[in-house]
């Protein structure tokens, strides 16, 4: 079973620090703030998600990474990684998404990394290790131990 690891925000760029529960609406989560609306937020960009178990094996490659570091708001563990690409949707909590699009890195998540090499999570270059974006399509509450199911 999936389950929510980590809620995360910040007043602008990272880390993101955990939070008890947070209210997701179609704008993203309140009170999470991005430097760049160019780049990040918005209804197309509304929560930023990630993998639990990627992080550990980043970990695992010696790289400093923990939850909320890399920008996401919502780290999640238990769900298939590979299946988790444009037009899945997924129930987080009380929040079903769909996923709109893989995010792109940039260079402000680079000490998450012990080379900086903040591609390290590309898909371009790494398929299978972004971070995805997700629009909301059912507005509600999400907290960590919530169960994340992928909706068909």
């Amino acid at each position: 079973m999936a389950t929510v690891i980590q809620v995360s925000a910040s007043k602008g760029g990272v880390p993101k620090l955990p939070l008890l529960l947070a209210r997701v609406t179609v704008n993203g989560l309140e009170g999470d703030k991005q430097r760049d609306r160019r780049f990040h937020g918005g209804p197309e960009r509304a929560l930023c998600l990630y993998s639990m178990e990627l992080i550990e094996a980043l970990r695992g490659e010696g790289h400093p990474i923990q939850p909320g570091v890399v920008g996401e708001n919502v780290t999640i563990e238990g769900l298939d990684w590979r299946l988790v690409e444009p037009g899945v949707r997924l129930r987080i909590g009380g929040v079903l998404a769909e996923v709109s699009s893989y995010t792109v890195p940039c260079k402000t998540i680079r000490n998450a990394f012990s080379d900086m090499d903040f591609t390290r999570i590309s898909q371009k270059l790494h398929p299978g290790w972004s971070r995805v974006y997700v629009r909301i399509l059912e507005e509600g509450g999400v907290k960590p131990g919530d169960v994340v199911t992928v909706v068909p």
